[in-house]
């Protein structure tokens, strides 16, 4: 027997003894930059991927502003995935691959109060108007950390005229789940988008805001240009928008339809 059939016969034992593939070498550790709305159903997947293939999936959560910010410092990544307008731009920048884009979820802005509490009338705008003026505490994200629905709720507010008139009981946080203020009764209602509060719980989700003051947000997935392994960061992309977890991401308010 040649040496060399005696080192393969001792590999394949040693794999089938510790149930370790002779592939599991060569796993790679992905670094994902992710918008904070598809937390919840990315960190389910990242974890469904890891047990599939081995490779290992580091991911980090911030506003597409913050997002932003940490894709232009040089730090090494190998996806990246942020609104669809985001992920454009920095394609055309040169930081995400041109043409790796894909869409991942469709989620609106939402309301929600503390479970149990009475939901109030957001049918309208004049409605939404009426129940924000009356609540006596409101928490959403700070428009300054580049947060998409931070960015559009301080408009609506603009838009309603009662920016200055909700100002003193506004609550601001600069990014994760302010949904959690409600939940522990240090606010009375959080407007953000529908697949950050469907996650938290003793929160209940009202409804999406109406239809006249929605913003529709696409995220979606890219290659970033500097990934150390593009090949498995691909496999990764393929893994999240595959058909069988559509059902996932329509549980997690990650599937909107404008009524």
């Amino acid at each position: 027997m040649t040496t060399l059939r005696r080192a393969a016969i001792a590999v394949a034992l040693w794999a089938g003894i510790t149930g370790v593939g002779v592939g599991a070498a060569a796993a790679a550790e992905l670094k994902v930059y992710s918008a904070g709305a598809v937390r919840a159903i990315v960190t389910e997947l990242a974890q469904a991927f890891q047990q599939e293939t081995g490779h290992t999936v580091t991911l980090s959560f911030g506003t597409v502003g913050v997002t932003r910010q940490k894709l232009a410092s040089g730090e090494p990544v190998d996806v990246v995935i942020m609104t669809d307008v985001a992920i454009d731009d920095v394609a055309k920048q040169g930081a995400v691959v041109p043409g790796s884009r894909a869409d991942l979820a469709r989620t609106g802005m939402g309301v929600g109060v503390r479970e149990g509490a009475p939901k109030p009338d957001i049918a309208t705008a004049e409605a939404f108007k009426r129940t924000l003026l009356s609540a006596k505490s409101l928490v959403y994200v700070d428009p300054a950390q580049g947060a998409t629905s931070g960015i559009h709720f301080a408009s609506v507010l603009d838009r309603l005229g009662i920016a200055d008139a909700v100002k003193g009981k506004t609550q601001l946080v600069p990014g994760g789940y302010p949904a959690e203020k409600v939940a522990t009764g240090e606010a009375e209602v959080v407007v953000h988008q529908i697949s950050e509060i469907v996650p938290v719980k003793g929160v209940v989700l009202v409804g999406p805001l109406p239809p006249d003051l929605q913003k529709v947000t696409v995220y979606s997935a890219g290659l970033a240009a500097r990934s150390a392994a593009p090949e498995t960061a691909r496999a990764f992309i393929a893994f999240l928008t595959r058909p069988a977890f559509k059902a996932k991401f329509a549980a997690a308010g990650l599937d909107y339809k404008q009524p």
